[in-house]
This record gives structure tokens, C-alpha cells and sequence, in this order.
């Protein structure tokens, strides 16, 4: 069973980068989709981005364009760039795996972009 570590949360001032980083203990080579998500106080969870096995990914509206989601087999990682942050990104960050029938969940990691 695949089980998710997350890194690379912190404090960055808006207009700064974060890459997080969601390691699986085992080969994520047969996970058809992984993905972020987001969580900000009071707000309900949402979908940030998505990537499939073949390397398709799509993005929420509010991130196209500054987020890149994209994933290492070899490291059996999967990343997600964070440019030109803004305050309103900061929230708890948490990546998943899509394993049928399973999903797994990271415990997730904080995002504070200050203004």
C-alpha cells in the first residue's frame, strides 16, 4: 500500500516560489492520477491540480498559469511549483493518490504567503 509524505511548506512573502514535494513509499508508476488539493480556513477543500500516468494535467482556474504539477517516477515523487504566490493560496496543501479502489491521502503541509 502506497503511503504519501509531503514536504516543502512554509512562509514566503506574496510574489515568492514553493515547490512541495509528496513522496510515496512505494512505486507510483501504476497510479493513474495524483493530485493537490487545498484547504483555507473556513473554505471547503478544493481540487488544484491533477496529473495522470500518461503526464495530463489540468488546473483550477484560480492557479493555471503560476502552479506546475508534475511527477518523478524514479523518485516516486510527485511536485508541485508554486510561482508569483499570493495571499490567497495560503491554506493546508494536501496531495493524493488515486488507487482503485483507494484513495490516499498526505497528512498535509501549511502555505502561508504573507502580503
Amino acid at each position: 500500500q502506497v503511503q504519501l509524505v509531503e514536504s516543502g511548506g512554509g512562509l514566503v512573502q506574496a510574489g515568492g516560489s514553493l515547490r512541495l514535494s509528496c513522496a510515496a513509499s512505494g512505486s507510483i508508476l501504476s497510479i493513474n492520477v495524483m493530485a493537490w488539493y487545498r484547504q483555507a480556513p473556513g473554505k471547503q477543500r478544493e481540487l488544484v491540480a491533477t496529473i495522470t500516468s500518461g503526464g495530463s494535467t489540468n488546473y483550477a482556474d484560480s492557479v493555471k498559469g503560476r502552479f506546475t504539477i508534475s511527477r518523478d517516477n524514479a523518485k516516486n515523487t510527485v511536485y508541485l511549483q508554486m510561482n508569483s504566490l499570493k495571499p490567497e493560496d495560503t491554506a493546508v496543501y494536501y496531495c493524493q493518490a488515486r488507487v482503485a479502489p483507494v484513495t490516499l491521502w498526505g497528512q498535509g503541509t501549511q502555505v502561508t504567503v504573507s502580503s
